[in-house]
């Protein structure tokens, strides 16, 4: 028998009767077995239950042999007993969209966390957006996540990035605004109070003749917040072509999250974490710095 098998579901049902009816020669005994195993996937997902529904088109894979969980080149930040944090890279999403086959940072640490001690699960704390790399923390444990994510604004002390930004800016500010968002998925600020209230402050670390390095704390963490308030300002972050930026010299977004302080859910210590900005942003500057 090969080591795996994999067909395309064709009718609405059970995941045990699904793969009944494309083996049969497997019992029921067997299929439970393979599937509390964790040998069963569907749309790239490990499924514990049998009684799982799969839909028509559904992707479903038999392993008959323990599967290797793949090898990832990941930067831990922190970790201890209940979290973890890493230096996630620009264009990795922190967790799975619709695309269910795309590795996802999520994916990554799990499968990380699994190779140590099989049976273990992560818990997504916050996201990063798929373009922003830098510091991304996850749980070990869900009733502690659901804690940390409950208390958020009192657990978290600073939440941190730099970014390169268009032209030149001088000393330091805070945008205070309400952020609305259009039907295309455009953030804006509002000109009447309403929306969600945002706000950035920042210092400008370093200049040269085309870009600012500025370094951001913000208050609040909506959506696009970040990349709206500094286009708005006339400054859009390089690489953000959403937001009007005309310029994108490594093909990439240059925000990147690189601090984040915060009380440890269970040792109430005050933990900071922080993460050096890319080396792309480095070679940028220092062409032409002030």
């Amino acid at each position: 028998m090969s080591k795996k098998q994999d067909f395309i579901n064709n009718k609405e049902n059970t995941l045990l009767m699904a793969i009944s009816l494309f083996k049969n020669d497997l019992s029921n005994k067997k299929i439970k077995s393979l599937i509390k195993n964790k040998m069963v996937m569907v749309n790239g997902r490990e499924i514990l239950n049998s009684s799982y529904l799969v839909k028509e088109g559904d992707k479903i894979e038999i392993f008959y042999e323990k599967r290797v969980m793949p090898l990832y080149n990941l930067d831990i930040l922190y970790e201890d007993e209940y979290l973890i944090a890493i230096n996630k890279p620009a264009s990795l999403l922190s967790i799975s969209n619709d695309k269910e086959k795309i590795v996802t940072a999520y994916r990554m640490v799990s499968d990380y966390v699994k190779r140590k001690r099989m049976g273990s699960f992560i818990f997504v704390v916050h996201r990063l957006d798929q373009d922003t790399s830098g510091i991304l923390l996850f749980c070990k444990n869900e009733k502690i996540r659901d804690k940390m994510q409950e208390n958020w604004n009192t657990v978290v002390k600073k939440r941190g990035y730099v970014a390169l930004v268009e032209g030149k800016m001088v000393g330091s500010g805070t945008f205070h605004t309400f952020l609305m968002e259009n039907k295309k998925q455009v953030v804006y600020s509002s000109r009447n109070g309403q929306g969600k209230e945002a706000i950035t402050h920042y210092q400008v670390i370093k200049r040269c003749d085309d870009y600012s390095l500025v370094q951001v704390f913000i208050d609040t963490g909506r959506r696009n917040q970040i990349r709206v308030h500094f286009s708005e300002g006339g400054h859009p972050i390089v690489g953000d072509k959403k937001y009007g930026c005309k310029i994108n010299p490594i093909k990439r977004l240059c925000l990147h999250a690189n601090i984040l302080e915060f009380i440890h859910p269970v040792s109430k210590k005050l933990i900071h974490i922080e993460c050096d900005m890319p080396l792309e942003f480095k070679k940028i500057l220092n062409k032409k710095a002030n």
